[in-house]
């Protein structure tokens, strides 16, 4: 379908809507080439996120407003906390792999596609049974040799789509029965039905973006069940009901805009990542939280294994 507006007061109205940008004290890099994967951990009670140009991973400590860095020797699309392990599972250019902080080590896991060198891990999440799902993208952006992935508990994992340009923002919906997923070179959000086994139904066009609208790039799910989306290109977040009816656009001042997530104990901060790449923007590649959007998050799951 292609997404409509509720109307013109409901889908631009911000009376009540700020937009900050996040100071970094802390951080030696004040912006990200790439901002990605912004995720909440309630363990560490931080919001994590990616530089995956600059191969880097950060951590905002919501409690002190500090953020820590760690280079990462490969180009890095995601980082998913483990339930079974310490650390995380990565998503890097050459596969996936784990990765512990403090103190910090990268261990490869394997690469899903040695026959693809030039394809990239760019997205991901954890379901609630624990899975990854994970999408790759060929590094010109152009090719369809994309290719969306399950990671399961034993760290195997299994190809159960294919034919992308840029594998973007896997979310999964508040009642867990769909699962969405973009295409952001063709500006469309697909979704599956999901079956919770490990399967998915058949992959049906969910949203085709207008050119106004930018690319839908990452994506949250908030708990009334609305799906926000990260508008690279238009410079905005939107809000959008399980019939495509876009509700809110928060506007924002960099063009390049990559993901969103809420975050905070009770999930009532909504953060949104950007890039710096290819821009000359003062505000490219900063993080912004969005105060006042009314809305929550839903828990982040953890990997399995």
């Amino acid at each position: 379908m292609t997404a409509t507006d509720q109307g013109p007061d409901q889908a631009t109205d911000q009376t009540t809507i700020q937009v900050v940008p996040v100071d970094r004290p802390g951080a030696f890099h004040g912006h990200d080439l790439l901002g990605e994967g912004l995720i909440w951990s309630d363990r560490q009670q931080a919001l994590f996120w990616v530089d995956i140009i600059g191969q880097r991973i950060n951590r905002l400590d919501l409690d002190s407003g500090i953020v820590a860095e760690w280079d990462v020797p490969d180009m890095i699309g995601w980082v998913l906390e483990r339930e079974g392990g310490p650390g995380f599972i990565a998503g890097l250019r050459s596969g996936f792999a784990t990765i512990t902080l403090d103190p910090f080590s990268c261990v490869p896991i394997g690469a899903p596609e040695p026959d693809l060198p030039r394809n990239r891990m760019n997205d991901a999440m954890v379901c609630p049974q624990g899975c990854i799902w994970a999408g790759t993208m060929n590094m010109d952006g152009e090719t369809p040799t994309g290719n969306f992935y399950r990671l399961d508990h034993d760290l195997s994992w299994t190809r159960v789509d294919s034919g992308y340009r840029i594998a973007n923002g896997p979310v999964l919906s508040a009642d867990g029965q769909w699962l969405y997923h973009t295409d952001s070179a063709l500006g469309r959000v697909y979704r599956f039905a999901f079956h919770g086994n490990g399967t998915l139904g058949p992959r049906e066009v969910f949203l085709d973006f207008p050119d106004a609208w930018g690319s839908p790039d990452g994506m949250t799910i908030d708990s009334d069940g609305g799906l926000w989306i990260a508008q690279w290109g238009a410079g905005s977040v939107s809000r959008f009901l399980a019939d495509g009816t876009r509700t809110h656009c928060v506007a924002l001042p960099a063009s390049q805009i990559t993901n969103l997530a809420f975050a905070g104990p009770s999930r009532d901060r909504l953060f949104v990542s950007s890039a710096a790449d290819g821009v000359d923007e003062p505000a490219g590649g900063a993080l912004f939280e969005i105060v006042g959007s009314g809305f929550r998050g839903c828990p982040t799951p953890r990997f399995g294994g």
